[in-house]
Formats: C-alpha cells, structure tokens, sequence
C-alpha cells in the first residue's frame, strides 16, 4: 500500500520524497516484483520526477493522492538506463498535453539528449519549456529549488548523482555506480543518503558497476547520515529481505538505515 504525506501535495509548505518504485536490476523490473516508477520529490512548490522507468505515468495515477501529471515542473534523469529513463517521453507528452501546451524542463546527462545513446525523442523536446544538459559538479535550480550534481559516477553510461539543498539539509541521491573512494567526499554532510544497493554480495563479475551492500555500509559509516536509505534492489536483495538487512546494518553502525518499500514517503524536515 502507498504511504501517504501528511498534507496533500499541492501544499507548498512541505517537502517530501516519495518513492514510487525501489525495483534495480533487470529481472525485478522485468518480472515488477518492485515497481521501477522512479522518484517524486515536492520541495517549495516545485514537483519534480526523478529517473522515470517503466510504469511511471501508471503509477502517478493510481498512488493517493493522486500525481497529476500535467502538474509536475521538471524531470531528472541520472542516466539514460531504460529501468530509469523507460517513462522519459511519455511524461513529457502528458505533463505538455502532447505539446498544447510548452511547459516543464527536463534535466538530463548530454548522452541522454544528443548521438546513439539518447533516450529523449527529438520531437518532443520542442514541447518542453527547458532542457538542461547536466555535467559534474554543476549547480542546479528550478524556482527556489536548487541541487547540485556529484562526481560522475562509474557506470556504463554518462551518470551523475544529485544532492539537493532543502533549507539547511541536503539530500543526497546516489545513483547506479560501481564504488570508489571519491564518492565519500562527494556525498559529504548528507542528511539524508539514498542508495542504489543492487546486490547484497558481491558481482561474481568485478565490471559489474553497481554498488552492493558491502559497498553501502563503508559510505554510510563514513558519511554518517542522519537517514541513510537502501533502494533500487535486484533479486538477491529481494531474497535477503531488505528490510532485515538495513536492520542488522542499522545495528553495527549504529546509525539510522532503512529499506524503501514501494510507496515509502520521506518527510524532509
């Protein structure tokens, strides 16, 4: 069942994330063990969706309160993956009612817009109000919402994280990565870190670019968070039970860990 924020989203005077999918990996988004919808993050008046899969534009119109679609200001997207981008264009068609009326900005890695790995259709970007290429470390805002782009990451394709400024918190999305030490001092002073954790064990095959748990426990001890967030599962997480895993991490740091669940709203206060 979705969770609910405490006041309609139409209230500017909240900031929420909502999760509207935690699937990762191909055969949980394949099989919708976990739905693959992505993110919905409402902070100052602005709506924004974040990394679109499949069954994004569903899921807006069936979590309560309802989405409405034709009300959202932007879209982000961290790579141009189909299980994060699938929803792309479909959204930009409905939140511009087929292009009658421009609206809406869409912030995307340049691969994601431009050559052999753009996911963005070029007859809809003309519908759109704005499109804003993202690059690393770069500074970002849309109204009085700002954020900013991390490192880019280790992954097949042009991908950033983003951490956004909430009043005086940041939080901190980690996007699909392969670890490395420098997303420690990237992701520095996050209130609250939410991670891409596909695995619970290690990739039998090292050039796999995903992180998995080992991966999560070493950044969230050393960023120590207020909330760290697991998300984005893939079958062996699924098999692991998530949720005890977060519980048994949340134990030996001693910091607070949980598991997304599908639907799962974080008040950011």
């Amino acid at each position: 069942m979705d969770s609910e924020p405490k006041k309609s989203p139409q209230n500017e005077s909240q900031a929420f994330l909502k999760f509207l999918g935690t699937a990762g990996a191909r055969f949980v988004v394949a099989r919708q063990l976990r739905s693959s919808a992505g993110l919905y993050l409402e902070v100052k008046g602005k709506r924004l969706i974040i990394d679109p899969g499949p069954g994004t534009l569903v899921k807006l119109n069936k979590v309560k309160p309802k989405i409405d679609v034709e009300k959202i200001d932007g879209l982000i997207l961290t790579h141009g993956h189909i299980d994060h981008a699938n929803d792309v264009n479909i959204l930009i068609d409905a939140m511009t009612q087929g292009g009658l009326k421009r609206q809406g900005w869409l912030f995307a890695p340049q691969e994601c817009l431009e050559g052999d790995k753009a996911v963005v259709f070029n007859y809809l970007k003309k519908y759109l109000e704005k499109i804003v290429p993202l690059k690393p470390e770069a500074e970002y805002s849309i109204g009085e919402l700002s954020w900013r782009t991390s490192i880019r990451h280790l992954h097949p394709v042009e991908t950033y994280g983003l951490i956004f400024k909430i009043d005086t918190k940041k939080l901190a999305l980690v996007a699909d990565t392969k670890y490395f030490p420098e997303l420690i001092n990237c992701y520095q002073g996050s209130d609250w870190l939410v991670l891409n954790v596909v695995r619970d064990t290690p990739f039998e095959d090292p050039s796999i670019q995903h992180l998995v748990l080992d991966d999560a426990r070493k950044m969230i001890k050393e960023i120590k968070p207020k909330l760290a967030i697991l998300t984005h599962f893939g079958m062996a997480m699924l098999r692991a039970r998530p949720w005890e895993l977060a519980d048994k991490l949340e134990k030996e740091l001693g910091l607070k860990i949980i598991a997304a669940s599908d639907g799962l709203t974080l008040p950011l206060t």
